[in-house]
């Protein structure tokens, strides 16, 4: 079992900046590739963002546009998503997870950070 922490989230406005992190307890969590979610208020979940364990391959969904940038820090147990030129449909709450069981579903999911943006 891993258990996912994400922090960073808050309010910013528009063309802002904000940098979520994703940490767990367990030192399993770096063995895991893992990805950034999001859901918006009346919205389905949706794929933001993925990487793999050591970081050599990450991907990105159409709307990032250049935007966002996904990394590891191993050494921290700690995986970041860094969210530049933040627009108000970047609003949601984001969510990190790990280890893929099927493409974009994943078997351990944090309980997520707000992000609101304001215009």
């Amino acid at each position: 079992q891993v258990h996912l922490v994400e922090s960073g989230g808050g309010l910013v406005q528009a063309g802002g900046s904000l940098r979520l992190s994703c940490t767990a307890a367990e030192h399993t969590f770096i063995k895991y590739n893992k990805a950034w979610f999001r859901q918006a208020p009346g919205k389905e979940r949706e794929f933001v963002a993925a990487i793999t364990f050591n970081g050599a391959s990450v991907r990105y969904a159409g709307f990032v546009g250049g935007r966002f940038t996904i990394s590891n820090d191993n050494a921290k147990n700690t995986m970041y998503l860094q969210m530049n030129t933040l627009e108000s449909e970047d609003t949601a709450i984001y969510y990190c997870a790990a280890e893929p069981v099927r493409p974009d579903e994943y078997k351990y999911w944090g309980q997520g950070t707000q992000v609101t943006v304001s215009s």
